[in-house]
């Protein structure tokens, strides 16, 4: 009687808590992508693979837990001499800071269906709240998150002082997941 009232408190933990409601995503594809002006040309670049877990439920999406990083020596902007140039310390510094991570604070589903997440993103040793408004299409096999936002490339100290570099980077995320 007693193993009866166990799993029975069990059903109802799993059945009442949210978190167990959220389902988990696995990545099948991801790209993210940058743009930066440099000498008033458009520098476009990416990196390589996200590792994330992501628990989400467009219909609950309070409960909702994101944490993704990716390797910061995975660069790629097209041009190997530029890339090793990034890996350096005065960048990205890829020996001291081998990740960009990415963990959800409050996740906000709009009016028209869009949805804005409040992030802590770490770049470089530095740590900064970011707002990344977001799309998730669902279809029968899969589903796909799509995001873009700016940063200020100086605020995680990356490329220091240049008056030829833009000091803003637009990034674009977008995971396809099941």
């Amino acid at each position: 009687m007693k193993n009866i009232r166990i799993l029975a408190l069990l059903g109802l933990l799993f059945c009442f808590n949210p978190l167990f409601a959220q389902k988990q995503w696995q990545i099948q594809t991801s790209a993210v992508t940058f743009k930066i002006k440099n000498a008033g040309l458009t520098v476009d670049g990416a990196f390589g693979t996200v590792t994330a877990t992501i628990l989400f439920d467009k219909n609950n999406v309070e409960d909702t837990k994101i944490e993704a990083s990716l390797e910061t020596k995975t660069i790629d902007t097209g041009i190997t001499s530029r890339d090793n140039h990034l890996k350096k310390p005065d960048y990205f510094d890829v020996i001291k800071y081998p990740k960009i991570s990415m963990k959800s604070k409050k996740i906000t589903k709009l009016a028209d269906g869009s949805y804005e997440g409040i992030f802590d993103l770490t770049l470089k040793g530095v740590t900064k709240e970011i707002k990344i408004p977001f799309t998730f299409i669902e279809n029968p096999n899969s589903a796909t998150f799509t995001g873009q936002f700016t940063i200020n490339r100086r605020d995680y100290g990356v490329g220091g002082s240049s008056w030829i570099m833009s000091d803003n980077a637009t990034i674009k995320i977008v995971l396809t997941v099941n």
